[in-house]
């Protein structure tokens, strides 16, 4: 009898912990990058999305200006956005924009609340870029496609 409830307890914690993983997958949102429908922009590799983010380089391949907007710091959606394209946690982006901003050499980019004011500011602005959910994608940006790198 000890034998079989050991057993059930792993198979318990077993599935416990599949659906755990299971569900934290579903939880991850699906970020997609987006500029306006008028951009020139066509794709951008991901080292270019993160240079752009992180206050690299503020010119689009093209030469064109590129303006990001970000997603306020407490928004899930930016910790996976950071983390999936410039490989940065919430701690790791606050320091490297501490040494930015104290160095002299520029300021994190505009923060907004929400997939609607940033698809505002996007479709008003063609040297924008930013990142929204994929299911929040509409008429007014345009998703840029994955890049493999």
């Amino acid at each position: 009898m000890g034998q079989a409830m050991g057993f059930v307890k792993f198979i318990g914690f077993a599935v416990a912990g599949f659906v755990m993983c299971v569900t934290s997958e579903i939880l991850r949102a699906d970020v997609v990058v987006v500029v306006a429908t008028s951009s020139p922009v066509k794709a951008l590799a991901r080292n270019q999305v993160a240079d752009i983010f992180l206050g690299k380089t503020s010119r689009f391949p093209d030469g064109g200006q590129a303006v990001p907007i970000d997603q306020n710091e407490d928004s899930p959606i930016r910790d996976e956005f950071y983390s999936k394209f410039t490989g940065k946690s919430a701690p790791q982006l606050k320091a490297h924009w501490s040494k930015i901003i104290f160095t002299g050499r520029g300021q994190p980019p505009l923060a907004l609340s929400g997939s609607a004011e940033i698809k505002k500011r996007i479709a008003a602005n063609p040297d924008s870029i930013g990142y929204i959910e994929a299911r929040d994608v509409d008429g007014s940006v345009r998703a840029l496609p994955p890049s493999p790198q």
